[in-house]
């Protein structure tokens, strides 16, 4: 072989190694969903994100803005430098972003929701919020795939749920106590779940957030289960009359309609 082969040669090598190596660096620095910003961004610009992201999510009756909500916060996530609040709102809207997607979406949106609930809960273990979210998104992901997931989910999600209770009751108007029996309701079948349980979690629950339209329809629920229909007509009867809360409106209806379905059961 020639010098001038050799040269080529070597050059078209050193080309190859160099693009190579470019893609590799590529790979390491580009961004996940929701992870590492392209540069760090400022704590006024933290401020900023997340003022815009919470005004795009109080719009999330359109999909594509909470899309954009959740997109938003996953433009300041970064893993080298973890911040407890992007972290828990994060894991809050993509919980409720995975209820609203495509059944092929929801569980990629729901895992990185729980991804995130836990890191904010590993953050601020003494704080509601992570441990929270992190349970919320749990539970879709186990009714999702209740036999892969939600069999050994239960204990995670009664861990996380009673942890908030410990830390703060009424936080999300006592929306873990709704959890919990939700939890107890699912699992009669195959696990240890009772609706006498279910009972006592959101009668205990009612007490503390009594404006939680939820709250009222499962409790309205377990009655039925337990045959107690004149228990079953009053509380939705109290749910049909209660005033939405604004920030809460679609779900507000979700439980109205949870509500009518069981009184059309028992009527």
């Amino acid at each position: 072989m020639t010098r001038k082969a050799i040269s080529r040669q070597a050059a078209i090598v050193g080309s190859a190694l160099f693009v190579i190596t470019m893609c590799l660096q590529a790979s390491c620095t580009s961004k996940a969903e929701g992870e590492t910003p392209a540069a760090k961004p400022s704590p006024g610009q933290l401020a900023e994100a997340k003022a815009a992201a919470a005004k795009l999510f109080s719009e999330r009756s359109d999909v594509a803005k909470l899309r954009e909500a959740v997109r938003t916060v996953s433009d300041i996530r970064d893993p080298e430098n973890r911040d407890f609040e992007t972290e828990w709102l994060y894991s809050k809207y993509s919980f409720f972003l995975g209820k609203a997607v495509p059944e092929k979406e929801k569980e990629a949106v729901w895992e990185r929701g729980k991804a995130a609930g836990q890191i904010a809960a590993r953050l601020e273990p003494n704080r509601p919020e992570g441990h929270f979210w992190y349970g919320a998104n749990l539970g879709e992901l186990a009714k999702l795939s209740p036999v892969t997931v939600g069999i050994k989910s239960v204990d995670d999600i009664r861990s996380a749920m009673n942890r908030v209770i410990e830390i703060d009751p009424a936080y999300q108007s006592a929306s873990a106590f709704e959890a919990l029996a939700q939890v107890e309701l699912a699992t009669r079948m195959f696990g240890d779940g009772s609706a006498e349980k279910a009972v006592e979690y959101l009668e205990k629950g009612i007490e503390l957030g009594p404006e939680n339209a939820y709250l009222r329809a499962t409790l309205a629920e377990a009655y039925v289960s337990l045959r107690r229909t004149a228990d079953a007509r009053k509380q939705i009867d109290t749910l049909l009359k209660m005033q939405p809360n604004p920030d809460y409106a679609a779900e507000h209806e979700e439980a109205v309609e949870k509500g009518k379905k069981l009184l059309n059961r028992i009527n």
